[in-house]
């Protein structure tokens, strides 16, 4: 039995998110407003009450997220006795979650991920203006068929694949005209279906090469330790333990393509049998079921599936 430990990226955001992780546990409530106060600002008031349209502006979503599943990660450890690197054979995060699998595996610290995140955000909100990006999933057609179809469409502005997130699920990313016409192509190529996400940012795409060479500034200037147990970056899918090549690595991604499907292939070839996706949402669960139904998956989010998985974890 290997285990693997996941953190979502964005999408996985709604409103009332970690309240009961809040009122229920001392240690979810130290994360939560350590993260306020590293960031001057009432994250957690924005994650428990809304406006739904302030928690989704990316530079909210991300430290919320990560905040979340580190809450998750506080109560493990410093309630369920739960050490990381005993346990886990590897970490891996769904973009911005790569941040919360780092700080999960005691790369960085939690004010620091806060910072990162906030600025990850603004820096992608700022490279491209609002109106101009967009993304899309595509159903139905594999990694190959979606690249020349992106290629196809872009012709003098920019389409190209985001995110590898499962087979037959492929996601574009790039201009939104680019985007549209993609979508089209993709529908009478034979997609199953083909849906414009609910974004503003054009994430994992050339166009956010802007954002991309300002955290590789931050993470320069950001102290990092090696991580307890390997992560698995987006970009290489497989795991990686220089502080040097990881810091390389997240600002890569931001350009780069999100090559999910293979890094839970790669880790399911090192003889990982249990994921648990740790914090908001389902969606890294159920990815992993279509990617490989041999591998067992659980997800976390509420007192009493973290107390369920210290039981689990604790009997092996």
């Amino acid at each position: 039995m290997s285990y693997a430990f996941v953190f979502p990226g964005q999408g996985s955001q709604a409103v009332d998110m970690g309240r009961n992780l809040y009122e229920t546990f001392s240690e979810a409530r130290e994360v939560f407003e350590e993260i306020d106060e590293s960031l001057s600002q009432n994250l957690s008031k924005i994650m428990f009450e809304g406006p739904e349209d302030d928690l989704n502006l990316t530079e909210n979503a991300q430290p919320a997220l990560m905040a979340v599943s580190m809450a998750v990660i506080n109560v493990l450890k410093k309630q369920g006795g739960i050490d990381i690197a005993r346990t886990c054979s590897f970490v891996a995060g769904h973009s911005l979650g790569e941040y919360s699998a780092l700080t999960a595996a005691g790369s960085f610290t939690l004010s620091d991920t806060a910072r990162l995140l906030k600025l990850r955000g603004q820096s992608m909100q700022k490279a491209v203006p609002i109106g101009t990006g967009a993304m899309a999933a595509i159903l139905g057609l594999e990694m190959e068929d979606v690249k020349a179809i992106a290629q196809e469409a872009a012709g003098d502005e920019t389409c190209e694949c985001a995110n590898d997130n499962s087979p037959g699920q492929i996601v574009i990313s790039g201009h939104k005209t680019a985007v549209e016409r993609a979508t089209a192509l993709a529908t009478d190529k034979g997609a199953k279906r083909t849906l414009i996400l609910p974004v503003t940012v054009p994430s994992h795409s050339s166009l956010m090469r802007p954002a991309a060479n300002i955290m590789a500034e931050a993470l320069a200037a950001t102290n990092m330790q090696a991580p307890s147990v390997p992560v698995v970056c987006n970009v290489t899918a497989q795991g990686e333990n220089d502080t040097d090549r990881i810091k390389q690595m997240l600002a890569e991604q931001m350009t780069g393509v999100v090559r999910w499907r293979e890094s839970v292939s790669w880790m399911k070839d090192q003889g990982v049998t249990h994921m648990v996706e740790i914090g908001a949402g389902k969606v890294l669960s159920g990815l992993a079921r279509r990617i490989d139904k041999d591998i067992e998956c659980d997800n976390v989010s509420t007192p009493e599936q973290v107390e369920s998985l210290i039981e689990k974890l604790n009997k092996v």
